[in-house]
């Protein structure tokens, strides 16, 4: 069973104007506390977040409901911990919130999904976390295990949802489902152009979970507003995510974790520049320049990757090339990572190394390295991918909450 609340109607807009009054985009935590408290009244709550957890004021989720008088007895956590502060793949542990005394049960260390004992005493499981927009950010994947595991326990699942912090547009290619992982649960593009609360709908659908499940929208929210058009405060959803410019780049950058380039873990900038020690890069900026991928420009950097986030060139100062976002409508960072990847592997033959498991896993299928490694041009490996954009287009359509009024495909050029 699936529900969804309705949003309030200023929710339509179709363009992405920021919002006036401030905070007239207000995430589920708000909707759920001032229209939707007959969903979780008298219940007894678990709740699924971390430090992006909060509300149009940057008030924690935690606070606002003991604050409504709410039953909240647990919460747990996603990958990097309740604070947000734990490395990339770092097993978490089990803790105690000091501030409340309830205990936070880990769901990216022993366990990834919630066990019977964990949910006795729990009515409700809500989940509140940021998605980035893009297919590799693990949170989906928790959102999945937990409605499994509450479906098999007989507790609903209330997801409040956020907006996409980059909006709407659908690029890259669509996940293989040979290729499954923690990574890509389920077959959608790197950059898919839906909230959490949509992708919950669709796992739901799609894995025939059979979860009760409820998504409380965001009012106020069009997929044409990236997040800095919506007047919410900018949370970091991990440690390597630093930015907003951060989360447009990811959707394509990410790809770089399965070679031997470092996207700046640790560093400044992570996932806004790529590098190594041996980078040439006044003849990778001449290629990409050639190449000119639109809506994004390109400078030589150095910078020094840190542990225990980067475990290829930690505290080691590598030359690096350093992207920057000149229009959002026409950037595609899935496109310009393969032309950037191309680039460098043309630059750099003897140098430049995959690690194929871990590549084709974000990659959602092993062509892609392929092409690449054949020496394919950029436009020959990207070439199928408007086809199973359109597909996806016309599948996700249920799942959706929040009218698209234009066509999500169009963003960026391919090369």
């Amino acid at each position: 069973m699936v529900g969804v609340l309705a949003a309030c109607s200023s929710g339509r807009a179709s363009v992405a104007p920021a919002p006036e009054p401030l905070h007239a985009v207000r995430p589920g935590i708000d909707v759920l506390l001032a229209d939707s408290l007959r969903l979780v009244r008298h219940a007894r709550l678990g709740l699924v977040t971390n430090q992006a957890g909060v509300d149009a004021d940057g008030r924690s989720d935690v606070e606002r409901l003991r604050a409504s008088g709410l039953r909240l007895v647990a919460l747990f956590s996603p990958e990097h911990g309740f604070r947000g502060s734990a490395a990339p793949g770092a097993v978490v542990s089990n803790a105690r919130d000091s501030a409340t005394g309830l205990p936070i049960y880990s769901l990216y260390g022993q366990n990834t999904a919630p066990t019977p004992a964990m949910l006795k005493g729990i009515d409700v499981v809500l989940v509140d976390l940021q998605d980035v927009g893009a297919r590799y950010y693990t949170y989906l994947a928790t959102t999945v295990a937990v409605m499994r595991a509450a479906e098999r326990q007989g507790k609903r699942v209330v997801v409040l949802d956020r907006p996409n912090p980059i909006g709407g547009a659908v690029q890259g290619n669509v996940l293989d489902t040979a290729y499954a992982s923690f990574v890509g649960v389920l077959p959608v593009p790197m950059r898919h152009g839906m909230t959490l609360g949509e992708l919950a709908r669709m796992a739901n659908a799609d894995l025939a979970i059979g979860a009760d499940l409820t998504v409380v929208p965001v009012a106020g929210w069009s997929p044409a507003m990236a997040l800095d058009q919506t007047g919410l405060p900018f949370v970091p959803p991990s440690p390597n995510l630093l930015s907003l410019e951060a989360l447009f780049h990811y959707p394509g950058l990410c790809l770089v974790e399965g070679t031997n380039l470092s996207v700046g873990r640790g560093s400044d900038h992570p996932f806004e520049q790529v590098g190594a020690p041996w980078l040439d890069t006044t003849r990778v900026l001449a290629g990409l320049r050639k190449a000119a991928p639109p809506g994004v420009s390109f400078a030589g950097v150095q910078f020094r990757p840190r542990a225990p986030g980067d475990g290829k060139y930690a505290d080691t100062l590598v030359a690096g090339i350093r992207l920057t976002v000149t229009d959002r409508q026409r950037y595609d960072p899935t496109v310009t990572a393969v032309i950037l990847l191309a680039v460098i592997r043309a630059t750099h033959p003897d140098q430049f190394r995959w690690t194929p498991g871990q590549f084709d896993r974000l990659a959602g299928t092993d062509a892609l390295r392929l092409g690449l490694a054949e020496g394919d041009q950029p436009g020959v490996v990207v070439a199928g991918w408007p086809a199973e954009l359109q597909a996806f287009v016309a599948r996700r359509g249920p799942a959706l909450l929040y009218p698209r009024l234009h066509d999500d495909t169009a963003p960026g050029t391919s090369p």
